[in-house]
């Protein structure tokens, strides 16, 4: 919860990301100590959020890096990411990405196709290297989420489709240079259900079997990420991590000899951090208020891209103080749809207020563009006022 003293905030050039990183290390203090009792392994997904400071928080906790792009593996590399615990994921990998983690001998490749499969085969082959790779299959599970944020279906784009598992056990037996580790999944973001990956544990525990009776020796399961966090309660801040690594000890079929691994991103930063930002204007009219602020869908693009909700905070005018007013919290991009929320109820707002957009973490900073020729976002941090 932010503090009713404003002071440090009062002279800092607005817009800003504002990172608590007393938060950030409890939610990954709570994360590391859930999974430590089943032995679980967890990669940070970095597309959530690549700050350095943030990254190296997380690097310090022991977890590794679950890597959407070359750029990715390399900044998890220089943050000091062991390269064993690093795992590249996505559905477009490059020639050139895929030759650049082959020379840096990452952990293994979450390979999205088969036609991908053949491709390592042949870069790896001309090195005369030998590349781990992880099959990602689509289960067909609905995650029960945003229709944009899911990847488990058999409509979207990710992973190997079931029908195509036994061309990909013939592709991999024909792959002199591909070590076979296991398999992988992700069904999608912003997951509240619980119940929703027990559907998944009883789909993971199908298809290693499918790959066992064939001879594969399955090493590790990865489950993917997609725990989601309260927007509405934003003070509510730490995801119950013992809960959802409970879920999968009971209803996944692992062995000793199996790792299971975990991709979690907005889980462990979306709470840390608030986009700051100041009121430029308010606009009084006969059917809608407007607040016009100087952040906008450049600095933080959820609200436009997913219609996602942010607690939307006057941070100069607590709310027990004076008339609440409806308003629609605006930007000031060029575009009808940079809107961070309507009908937002506030206290009586003045131009020069500060507001924070809350649970900014995850898909925030990442996200966030220089449209307009916008100046770059800036960030503040907790230990740095």
């Amino acid at each position: 919860m932010f503090s009713k003293d404003i002071s440090p905030f009062a002279n800092l050039e607005t817009p800003f990301y504002y990172y608590d990183l007393t938060l950030l290390q409890q939610t990954l203090d709570s994360c590391a100590a859930a999974a430590k009792v089943y032995n679980f392994h967890v990669h940070y997904a970095m597309k959530a959020n690549f700050n350095t400071k943030v990254l190296q928080k997380i690097r310090e906790a022991g977890m590794g890096a679950d890597c959407v792009s070359g750029g990715e593996v390399i900044k998890a590399l220089e943050t000091g990411f062991d390269r064993g615990q690093i795992v590249f994921a996505g559905v477009g990998k490059s020639d050139k990405e895929i030759n650049a983690a082959l020379d840096l001998d990452i952990f293994c490749f979450n390979v999205e196709s088969i036609q991908e499969l053949e491709v390592i085969q042949s870069l790896a082959a001309a090195k005369g290297k030998k590349a781990r790779v992880a099959i990602r299959i689509n289960p067909n599970v609905d995650a029960h989420t945003h229709h944009n944020i899911t990847t488990g279906l058999d409509e979207n784009k990710f992973g190997i489709n079931s029908w195509d598992l036994p061309a990909c056990a013939e592709a991999l037996r024909n792959a002199p240079s591909l070590e076979f580790m296991g398999i992988h999944f992700h069904i999608g973001s912003q997951i509240t259900n619980l119940d929703v990956y027990k559907n998944l544990c009883v789909r993971i525990n199908e298809f290693a079997s499918w790959f066992e009776e064939r001879g594969f020796s399955v090493r590790v399961l990865n489950v993917g990420g997609g725990l989601g966090i309260d927007y509405h309660h934003p003070d509510q801040q730490i995801p119950d991590f013992k809960a959802y690594f409970k879920i999968f000890n009971e209803f996944l079929n692992f062995r000793p000899n199996q790792e299971v691994h975990f991709e979690l991103g907005r889980a462990l930063v979306g709470q840390c951090a608030s986009l700051v930002s100041r009121v430029l204007y308010v606009k009084n009219g006969k059917k809608k208020n407007f607040i016009v602020l100087d952040a906008g869908m450049t600095e933080l693009m959820r609200p436009a891209l997913y219609q996602a909700y942010h607690q939307i905070e006057n941070l100069s005018r607590p709310s027990e103080q004076g008339t609440a007013v409806r308003y629609d919290v605006v930007g000031p991009i060029c575009e009808s749809t940079d809107c961070f929320g309507k009908e937002i109820e506030l206290p009586e707002t003045k131009r020069g207020d500060l507001i924070a957009v809350r649970s900014a973490g995850a898909y925030g900073e990442v996200m966030a563009s220089r449209y307009n020729l916008r100046d770059e976002v800036r960030s503040v941090y907790s230990t740095g006022l």
